[in-house]
């Protein structure tokens, strides 16, 4: 299938390819996983602004189970190594049901629309516009969840302030820390993206999901969306002054999309484009 195909021919392929890849149980191509990929970016870009942004808004919020369930376990379990390791198996939580529900994740959108770009050469200010209200969207949602966990008596005090001290252990990192563990963060979670989109079923979608954001968690490394609720926190709870948040949110972004279009999206439609 010629990749660099234009217009309505190369919409007719995507949607054959990407039915395919569904329906079939041999294992998916390069070239059919990218035709899914391509078939969702054309879907996401084509979406109105309040449609996105309501979806980032509840992708934020529901990326705030990840610190949440987190939070709990290490309030109850201390924080040993075992202690960690075990916390750390809770993690996913927040990208298996944003990404299966279908909630906007900038970190996703790092993949999706900029293979679309890289084929075509077009949909820029579509990307751009797409980047904006869905990361926008995800702060707020972290923020709404920040609120609720920190401002209520929704959570016991001791969770609060597991949530908080978490928060504050990850903004308190140095820029170049927090911008190289966002690179391996963003390349980690828009490969999940891309996996995910040549998997058959939805179980093996939540078992790469898991297996992958592990390891994100394992690593501490940098994530701008599934952190936010953590750092807000921190900063509601009076742990971090507010910019704060801020002085950590810009190199964690800018990794994360270095580490999603660079490592994952040059190098999987390059090994398209040669097929």
């Amino acid at each position: 299938m010629p990749i660099r195909a234009t217009g309505k021919n190369l919409s007719r392929e995507e949607e054959a390819t990407a039915s395919a890849v569904q329906q079939e149980l041999e294992r998916p191509t390069a070239i059919q996983i990218y035709a899914q990929v391509a078939k969702n970016a054309r879907q996401e870009l084509r979406r109105p602004a309040r449609s996105l942004a309501i979806s980032g808004f509840a992708g934020g919020v529901t990326m705030g189970l990840t610190g949440l369930a987190t939070a709990i376990a290490r309030a109850e379990l201390g924080t040993s190594g075992v202690a960690h390791f075990i916390t750390t198996l809770l993690y996913p939580i927040g990208f298996i049901a944003v990404i299966l529900g279908r909630a906007q994740l900038f970190t996703e959108n790092t993949l999706y629309p900029v293979a679309l770009v890289l084929s075509e050469r077009r949909h820029y200010l579509a990307t751009l516009r797409l980047w904006v209200i869905v990361l926008v969207c995800n702060c707020l949602g972290t923020l709404a969840f920040a609120v609720l966990a920190v401002r209520t008596d929704a959570l016991q005090p001791k969770y609060v302030e597991s949530l908080a001290a978490i928060g504050a252990e990850i903004a308190n990192h140095s820029l170049s820390t927090i911008f190289w563990s966002a690179i391996i963060g963003g390349w980690i979670i828009a490969l999940v993206a891309w996996l995910v989109s040549g998997s058959h079923s939805i179980s093996g979608s939540m078992l790469l999901i898991w297996l992958l954001a592990f390891v994100v968690g394992l690593g501490h490394f940098a994530h701008c969306v599934a952190s936010s609720g953590e750092v807000l926190s921190a900063v509601l709870h009076h742990k971090l002054p507010a910019l704060s948040y801020f002085r950590w949110l810009w190199p964690a972004v800018l990794g994360n999309i270095i580490g999603g279009v660079g490592l994952v999206t040059l190098l999987e439609y390059g090994q398209t484009a040669e097929e």
